[in-house]
């Protein structure tokens, strides 16, 4: 998620300082992405930076002289063109390959000495453990009765679909990989000692050089 983009998205509606931002941020996603005081400081400084927001002196409303001090954000222009390009455009999640438990099980099969179908079956059980969670969440939900029990119950149900894929996938690849290995179409190997030269990978070339023929 990008948290960047949630908080430039938000002041598009009013000026507000760090700790409103925060607050605001968890009320419009039910709490379900944890984000402390500093890293929304840090955000907002790099928005500042790249000309999205400015930064204004402190409002003096408040109940105390701290927090008649704090500055308050605004954004500009350029910021609300790019909160409207992200909230237009669709979240490419297919492109290249940031799976992170998909890249384990692939580095996984390569390296000698390593139990690829323990790391799944581990993986198995703590993603069930995570459904159960997940299902008895569900189990003591409530009909929602504001926007950050929306917000919450939608998380959810993402996230128990996406767990609920998951078991399917691992599924798949113990299949898969249990035929592979039968058919000698996938092995362990170990670090290749030739120095890899500069430039493009020799394969990459090699298709090249036959498309163009």
């Amino acid at each position: 998620m990008s948290i960047r983009h949630s908080l430039l998205s938000i002041l598009t509606q009013g000026a507000c300082y760090g700790y409103q931002l925060r607050t605001e941020f968890d009320k419009r996603t039910g709490s379900t992405w944890p984000v402390n005081v500093g890293q929304i400081y840090n955000t907002l400084d790099r928005l500042v930076r790249d000309g999205l927001i400015t930064k204004g002196p402190g409002s003096p409303e408040g109940d105390d002289d701290t927090s008649a001090q704090h500055a308050h954000y605004t954004v500009t222009e350029a910021g609300e063109n790019e909160s409207q390009r992200w909230l237009i455009s669709p979240v490419d999640r297919y492109s290249v390959s940031r799976d992170e438990l998909a890249l384990k099980v692939a580095i996984a099969i390569t390296l000698p000495g390593v139990d690829a179908n323990g790391i799944i079956e581990h993986q198995r059980q703590a993603t069930r453990n995570a459904l159960d969670s997940l299902a008895l969440r569900a189990a003591q939900r409530h009909e929602a009765s504001s926007v950050g029990d929306f917000a919450q119950n939608l998380v959810f149900d993402a996230m128990q679909a996406h767990a609920q894929a998951e078991l399917s996938w691992l599924d798949h690849v113990e299949k898969s990989l249990r035929e592979a290995r039968s058919e000698g179409r996938v092995s362990a190997f170990p670090l290749d000692p030739t120095k890899p030269k500069r430039g493009r990978p020799a394969s990459t070339l090699q298709k090249e050089e036959a498309r163009d023929s």
